[in-house]
């Protein structure tokens, strides 16, 4: 509260004025929230300063500025600057002598300011001037948050209790209007007294107006209590009723939050099946692609192999290509030795003849023939060449035909590994996929009605992922189909560069054969070594064949353990549509449970129609018995008066009598008044 004695005098030395030594004391003193300023007379100054201090503070609620002694001006000063406040809750402004300025500026705070709930205004005079009490009366029938007013010993006439009777029919929030007057002070009166009662009907807020010592008949009095006492009622009845609709609330909002925490339930277990499916889906792709990955590897090996094959049998067919040129080469050989034979020998006859011209011939045909055999020594030696890379060759397919098949060997160990392990997989997946089943199973009591769309949705994209997969399937077979024929039609354009490099290879061996056939002897014993060699290379082709035949039985079963996996696959996924069928069964069954509650929900809130009805048709009835027993106590009221009028009139005629006996006088002349 220190600042806001900071702010108080700050605002007074602004305006050229000292701030007051008594309200300075009187702010030191300041309790929270509450400034008492009783029987301090405050200046026109201290009013200014206080109007905008009132504007700005946010920390009073409680304004007591009784027998102050407030000056015209400075009430309307203090009055402007509540009329932007928004805190104050109580204002006190008891025996300030207020009148037309200050009545007026009372009428601006009702209708601007809407924070003031409890309001006094005793010993004001405010009934003395009736164009400002009218204006005050407008606004009062305007305000919606004054609660509690006080107008005792204010001078108000019937005309102001007019004026205020018309307000309160307009006014729906004032609950307690206090006149307890001195009897010098308000003259309500008759025709007050009976507006007011006019005016009740119409207020059903007000539960506690005090009208004692206004000159105002009993029976009115009465009537003004019996509309307080039924306004009382209605009130009690209205917070009973909002009580129970509080109650009602209350319930409904609990069941909202439990439908909202079911709600939440089943998305999270939606979202743990959708993590699962993911999950699902995505080892299944991966699992997918190893089983691919791992087919085109075996679709290469197997490739690789065939090509091996093709080129050995090519080679084979080669070999015994050559074998049956170097048989037709060795036939043709012995037929020119035996002409040569027949040749030598009319040779040596015409030698034998021409034995001294020869001799010279045959000395330098010695020497070409030595030339000549030197040359068919290189040229063997150039074939032994040949022959050893050749073997050396068929060793080196040996060895990768070797190496392959082990290598053939530790795939299908691994393949069968990996398969193996995919099993030991699967078996664990399918038994956490039971125990989490067995959870759901228990959480699905709980669904909502959007289970059975969010599980369609999930079925279908379930169904989009296998067409998926099935379309994918399709385009890897169809690329392998693609990429085995586009293998097969490179094969062939291999064989067809073979075949025409081994034709290359015969003219040319042709040529050379040519030249062989001049070293007989020597092609006679290398033809015996190729024998041999090719003896041996069928061998080989014979083991490669077994080898081969025994790769294919090993395709055969991989391919046979790949259909087996289909099946189980296949198998699989009808129990999962299976269990998915069952899901979706609960979820129908959780469906119609939810169907019920709504409906019983829905009955609840007929219920609670039905009985907001006939609470209000009660209310009414009440009504119409309080207007019946109004009309009754006013015809008891008539009666009372009369029987009260006849026995007024009888006790004159007694009292009549009485004096008449006593006083001697004949009874005669009261026989007839009788």
């Amino acid at each position: 509260m220190e600042e806001f004695r900071r702010t108080y005098s700050r605002l007074c030395k602004e305006s050229g004025a000292e701030p007051q030594e008594t309200v300075l004391q009187q702010m030191h003193q300041l309790p929270q929230g509450r400034l008492d300023l009783a029987t301090q007379s405050l200046t026109v100054d201290t009013c200014r300063a206080l109007g905008k201090l009132l504007q700005k503070e946010a920390l009073l609620t409680e304004l007591v500025l009784s027998d102050c002694m407030l000056s015209e001006e400075g009430a309307v000063l203090l009055l402007q600057g509540l009329c932007v406040n928004t805190i104050v809750r109580f204002l006190d402004l008891k025996g300030n002598n207020l009148r037309a300025a200050g009545t007026e500026a009372l009428a601006k705070l009702l209708r601007q300011n809407k924070s003031i709930q409890s309001l006094t205004l005793e010993w004001n005079s405010l009934g003395t001037w009736e164009e400002a009490f009218a204006a005050f009366c407008g606004a009062l029938a305007a305000n919606g948050a004054l609660q509690q007013l006080d107008l005792r010993n204010n001078q108000i006439s019937h005309k102001g209790a007019e004026e205020l009777a018309l307000a309160l029919k307009s006014n729906t929030s004032l609950q307690q209007l206090d006149f307890l007057p001195d009897l010098r002070w308000n003259h309500i009166g008759l025709l007050g007294g009976r507006a007011l009662v006019n005016c009740l009907p119409s207020n059903r807020t007000l539960w506690k107006l005090e009208l004692a010592g206004n000159s105002i008949p009993g029976d009115i009095l009465r009537a003004v209590e019996q509309a307080m006492g039924h306004n009382q009622d209605r009130q009690t009845a209205f917070r009973e009723s909002q009580a129970r609709a509080h109650v009602l609330s209350k319930e409904v909002r609990h069941l909202r939050e439990e439908k909202s925490k079911q709600f939440l339930d089943l998305m999270e277990t939606i979202d743990r099946q959708r993590e699962e499916m993911v999950r699902s889906s995505k080892a299944s792709a991966a699992r997918v692609g190893q089983l691919q990955e791992a087919l085109n590897e075996r679709h290469s090996i197997i490739n690789a192999l065939k090509a091996k094959l093709q080129m050995a049998e090519a080679a084979l067919a080669l070999s015994e290509q050559k074998a049956q040129d170097l048989g037709e080469l060795l036939a043709t050989a012995e037929q020119e030795q035996r002409s040569l034979a027949q040749r030598q020998a009319k040779e040596h006859r015409l030698e034998q003849q021409e034995a001294a011209e020869r001799e010279s011939k045959l000395l330098r045909d010695l020497s070409a023939a030595n030339e000549k055999n030197l040359l068919l020594q290189n040229q063997v030696d150039e074939l032994e060449r040949k022959v050893k890379s050749q073997q050396d060759q068929l060793f080196l397919t040996r060895q990768d035909l070797t190496n392959t098949a082990a290598e053939l060997k530790m795939r299908a160990v691994q393949a069968e590994e990996r398969l193996e392990l995919e099993k030991k997989r699967s078996r664990q997946s399918l038994e956490d996929a039971e125990h989490l089943r067995f959870k759901e199973v228990e959480h699905m009591t709980r669904h909502l009605e959007e289970s059975e769309r969010a599980m369609q949705e999930r079925v279908q994209r379930l169904e989009a992922a296998r067409l998926s997969l099935e379309e994918e399937l399709s385009r890897a077979k169809a690329a392998a189909l693609s990429e085995r024929s586009q293998a097969e039609e490179e094969l062939i354009k291999a064989k067809n560069q073979v075949r025409l490099e081994e034709q290359q290879r015969l003219a040319h061996l042709e040529e050379k054969l040519r030249l062989l056939a001049q070293a007989r002897d020597e092609a006679q014993s290398t033809c015996l070594q190729q024998k041999q060699a090719v003896t041996d290379a069928q061998a080989r082709a014979g083991q490669l064949g077994r080898q081969v035949e025994g790769l294919r039985r090993r395709l055969e079963e991989l391919q046979q353990e790949l259909s087996n996996k289909d099946q189980e696959k296949a198998a699989e996924v009808t129990r999962v549509r299976l269990e998915l069928q069952e899901q979706n069964g609960r979820l129908q069954a959780e469906l119609t449970a939810q169907e019920a509650l709504k409906e019983k929900a829905a009955a609840l809130e007929r219920q609670l129609k039905v009985i907001a009805s006939d609470h209000r048709e009660a209310l009414l009835d009440r009504e119409s018995e309080n207007a019946s027993l109004r009309e009754k106590l006013r015809l008891k009221q008539a009666e009372i008066a009369r029987i009260r009028d006849e026995e007024a009139q009888r006790a004159s005629f007694l009292q009549n009598a009485v004096l008449a006996y006593v006083q001697g006088s004949p009874l005669r002349t009261l026989s007839p008044q009788k």
